[in-house]
């Protein structure tokens, strides 16, 4: 009895050894063991969308992918003290996410305006650069910057940045441009510049790509801002920002930011020109 006794008692010191050895397996695979042994690893909930193309969405195999996604999964390989994980939702309900605390911190191309400054935390390094320029059909050839708007209809969105551009312009230019508010969607603005109803819109090379019939446009003449593509963070994350732009900062100079936005956004829009 006490021969089987001990060869039990063997066999299952054998089955808790193996088994330990594969729940360490498993760990060190796992984003929960990043950190070195005995580092408290800090988890981050990002949150972002599922419906904007090669930026952040699902692709055909159910996977959540694209640029943003893509370059956050490789931040998170830079910084060695922070686990993230990614919350999906409507983009309109990311900021108030970020208000209570559902997730730490945005990766949707998001963009600074005085009214987010105000409430929110933005990382300084921007993983993605636009430059807003004049749009017009592909065939026109009598607009090739903001001067030859004067006297054009230009449509845009009433509270927009764009809109900002030519209101500044017009300050300065005896209100020459005749500027056309909407609110509907971009294909109907499209069709109207294709139409010629109205003659030019503010947009960026980015933009156009998404666009319904946005092939048929072009953008002119010299960027009349730049547009800079950033993370939104709480104003009390000021060290994550911090680890945020080191990580970043060491993308851009290793030539991965480059390859992904050339990857998913078709060429590289990290470098202001």
């Amino acid at each position: 009895m006490k021969k089987k006794l001990a060869l039990l008692t063997a066999l299952g010191l054998l089955v808790a050894v193996i088994a330990g050895c594969g729940t360490a397996k498993e760990d060190t695979t796992s984003g929960t063991a990043k950190a070195a042994s005995g580092t408290a690893v800090k988890k981050i909930i990002v949150g972002t969308g599922t419906q904007f193309p090669n930026v952040c969405f699902i692709d055909e195999n159910g996977k959540l992918t694209g640029y943003d996604v893509e370059l956050v999964k490789e931040l998170d390989k830079r910084l060695p003290d922070y686990e993230f994980e990614f919350q999906t939702m409507d983009f309109s309900s990311l900021l108030l996410s970020l208000d209570t605390k559902k997730i730490d911190f945005v990766a949707h191309q998001m963009e600074k305006n005085p009214e987010r400054e105000a409430k929110y935390l933005f990382n300084k390094e921007p993983y993605s650069i636009f430059l807003n320029k004049v749009v017009v059909p592909k065939t026109n050839t009598d607009i090739n910057s903001i001067d030859d708007l004067k006297g054009k209809k230009v449509i845009t969105s009433a509270t927009s940045n764009e809109a900002y551009i030519l209101q500044e312009y017009n300050k300065k230019n005896k209100d020459a441009i005749n500027i056309v508010y909407s609110n509907s969607p971009s294909n109907d603005r499209t069709n109207q510049i294709l139409t010629g109803r109205v003659d030019a819109t503010i947009s960026t090379d980015f933009a156009l790509k998404f666009m319904p019939n946005g092939d048929k446009l072009k953008t002119v003449g010299d960027a009349l801002t730049q547009s800079d593509v950033l993370f939104v963070l709480r104003k009390d994350e000021q060290d994550l920002a911090d680890k945020l732009d080191e990580a970043i900062k060491e993308v851009k100079a290793d030539g991965t930011l480059s390859k992904l936005s050339v990857k998913w956004l078709g060429q590289d829009f990290t470098k202001s020109k």
